[in-house]
């Protein structure tokens, strides 16, 4: 089983960026945990972090028919990217956005995810243990569906 873990524009300041707000874990410790998890779920997992709408865009498009699923934190591009939102629906895996604060406490703007309606869910306001959980989570759901 391959899952796709996709971190958009500024993750790779997490750790350093606002580190009240988003911790101090970074992306490196991040991945590092993911490769991880996978290693006893059994899975194998790819990330991709990039701060250019286009190069997530390319890769997500180039994941078809190579991923089983995906994990996306679009980040910022979470409000604004139609593009980000099509190319999650025609890759059509199972999917699960999550964000590492709580979008319901922060700005107004952030409130309204144009992802929401092409994932399967969102895990949201747990830090980076989010995307474990989003990775077992999605191993379950996949592995569900093939029995």
């Amino acid at each position: 089983m391959r899952i796709l873990i996709v971190h958009g524009p500024n993750m790779n300041l997490l750790g350093r960026r606002e580190p009240d707000l988003y911790g101090t874990t970074t992306l490196s410790e991040l991945n590092d945990w993911l490769q991880k998890e996978a290693a006893v779920l059994g899975v194998t997992v790819e990330t991709i972090q990039s701060n250019h709408e286009g190069v997530l865009v390319d890769k997500l498009n180039d994941a078809m028919g190579q991923v089983d699923g995906l994990i996306i934190n679009a980040a910022g591009l979470t409000y604004s990217s139609v593009s980000i939102r099509d190319a999650i629906s025609a890759l059509a895996v199972p999917t699960i956005e999550v964000h590492i604060t709580n979008l319901a406490r922060r700005e107004a703007f952030r409130r309204h995810s144009l992802l929401a309606d092409v994932v399967m869910g969102q895990i949201c306001g747990l830090g980076p243990v989010g995307y474990v959980l989003a990775l077992r989570g999605l191993v379950a759901v996949i592995r569900e569906a093939k029995n």
